[in-house]
């Protein structure tokens, strides 16, 4: 099945059109190169199995060969794969230690953190810390209406993530946190202590400097 097969709501370009690639997960983004599923797996479930088998090999490790173990995935598709995982490889020169900690989100915020609107970020983490996905919550003036728990535990639960770490930026340049950034950090903390999903931290992020929330919470 195609991408233009599926559902309007499920179509990961117009995802990718209206709210921009951060706000994909890992899995749509790669349906969209591969453009295609195979005979009796649509474009979306056969990106899921490529990322699993990624995952459980390792992007430096994956080979032909062992993608070819996922059912019907021939040699034309495996290829793109291989080579986007290098091309991703050689170009990601700031690549992030394995114990993802806060010293790494403003190099993870790169995208962002120099826009004039506030964007706010979620970091999934496994039990050791490790990065699971990143994920672009809102976009606009932060407040509890656009940061809701719910929208931030989502996809902690979905990927099954035991710590989180959040950040946005300051288009403004100050570091200090407004009482409405304080008042978000509570909601998700208290949130996080519910459902057994630890928040480590909330990073401000400006275009040359960081501050965890934390201190002041």
């Amino acid at each position: 099945m195609k991408l233009k097969e599926l559902h309007r709501i499920e179509m990961p370009r117009e995802r990718l059109a209206k709210y921009g690639a951060g706000k994909l997960a890992d899995y749509e983004l790669l349906a969209i190169l591969l453009g295609s599923g195979v005979q009796g797996v649509n474009v979306l479930a056969l990106a899921k199995q490529i990322l699993k088998k990624v995952r459980a090999v390792g992007a430096a490790n994956i080979t032909l060969e062992e993608l070819q173990k996922i059912r019907g995935l021939g040699t034309a598709k495996a290829s793109q794969v291989v080579a986007l995982l290098a091309l991703a490889g050689r170009l990601n020169t700031n690549e992030p230690a394995s114990v993802f900690q806060t010293k790494d989100i403003y190099h993870q915020c790169a995208d962002f953190r120099t826009s004039k609107k506030e964007h706010f970020a979620a970091f999934y983490l496994d039990t050791q810390n490790n990065l699971i996905e990143r994920q672009i919550i809102s976009i606009g003036t932060l407040n509890s209406s656009l940061v809701h728990p719910r929208e931030v535990f989502e996809p902690a639960i979905r990927h099954s993530a035991a710590n989180i770490i959040v950040a946005h930026n300051h288009p403004g340049g100050a570091l200090d946190p407004s009482p409405e950034d304080i008042d978000v950090t509570h909601r998700l903390k208290n949130a996080g202590e519910i459902l057994g999903i630890h928040l480590i931290d909330h990073v401000i992020v400006t275009d040359t400097k960081y501050q965890s929330i934390m201190k002041f919470i």
